[in-house]
Formats: C-alpha cells, sequence, structure tokens
C-alpha cells in the first residue's frame, strides 16, 4: 500500500490534462488576472471599483441621456436616466466577472475535465480522481462561492436601484 501523500502525487502525475487547462490552474490565472481579481477584494475595496466603473460610465451614458433630456429643462429626468444607463454598463462588466468565476466555479464542481490536446479537434475528457474532485470541490466551497454570492448580491442591490428609478420616474410623468 503506498503513503497518501505518493499516492495524490502519483494520481495526479497520470493526468493528461495540459497544466494551464487544469480547473485549478484556471482558478489561480483567474485569481491573478488585472480585471477578474476585482471579484476577491475585500468587500469596500470591490464596491470601490463598482463605484468607478459606474462613474467612468456617465461619461457614456451622460451625453446620451442630455439628448433626450437636458439638464436645463429635465434635471430629474436627465439624472434617471444617466444613472439608469451607467448601471446597465455596470451590469455588462458584473455580468463579464460572473460569468468567468461560474465557468471556473463548474470546471471545478465536475468529475470530468474537457481539454484540449493541441487544438480545438482532438478534444478529450479526463475523469478526476476522487482526491482531486473532493480538493476541487472544498476549492469552491470555501474560495469561489463567496465571491459569487457578493456579486449575486451586488447584481440585486443593482436591480433594485433600477426598480427604485422606474418608480420615480413613474411619479414624474
Amino acid at each position: 500500500m503506498l503513503p497518501d501523500d505518493l499516492t495524490q502525487n502519483l494520481s495526479i502525475a497520470a493526468c493528461p490534462v495540459p497544466t494551464e487547462q487544469l480547473p485549478l490552474n484556471e482558478y489561480e490565472d483567474l485569481k491573478e488576472s488585472w480585471f477578474f481579481r476585482w471579484a476577491t477584494f475585500e468587500r469596500s475595496r470591490y464596491i470601490g471599483k463598482i463605484i468607478w466603473v459606474w462613474l467612468w460610465s456617465w461619461a457614456i451614458a451622460a451625453p446620451i441621456a442630455a439628448a433626450s433630456f437636458p439638464f436645463e429643462k429635465y434635471p430629474a429626468k436627465f439624472l434617471l436616466t444617466s444613472s439608469g444607463g451607467a448601471i446597465f454598463l455596470v451590469l455588462l462588466v458584473l455580468s463579464r466577472l460572473y460569468l468567468g468565476w461560474s465557468y471556473v466555479s463548474s470546471r471545478l464542481m465536475d468529475a470530468k475535465v474537457f481539454y484540449e490536446e493541441s487544438g480545438w479537434y482532438d478534444g478529450q475528457t479526463w475523469i478526476k480522481p476522487s482526491e482531486v474532485l473532493a480538493r476541487d470541490r472544498l476549492v469552491v466551497s470555501y474560495q469561489i462561492q463567496p465571491i459569487l454570492n457578493q456579486m449575486q448580491g451586488t447584481f440585486a442591490v443593482l436591480a433594485g436601484a433600477l426598480g427604485i428609478g422606474a418608480i420615480v420616474w413613474r411619479f414624474l410623468n
């Protein structure tokens, strides 16, 4: 009988998946990327990044809103439409963040890993050994799921802001 650490090394050593396509390595790459690591920041810094995107989105949304509702004539409608347009752009950025983290989460949770040996035409499937699967699922439970939950909360807050804006808009007419 082999010791546990040797067994684990043998199962990983026998893995045919290229290192850059291993789900755990994809997770590490995502954590270190400039854009996707925003979701890993502590809450105040994460919210700061979202607000930063929202403020920059105003540069696009405000001129469009001003074309329909000049600030001098319709200040409330201008503020609501430009804020809503900026939130829409934030939702696009947040959706990209969420989709990236969700993809890596599903790759880690799956018992089978689809990978490409040398190109799109020769895909293979590798069945994870139980210890690798357990490790990957722990990473999802303790590292990725809190990130996804935080982003879902951000989606809810932004949806609530759009809903409140719609109610206020209704009373402006």
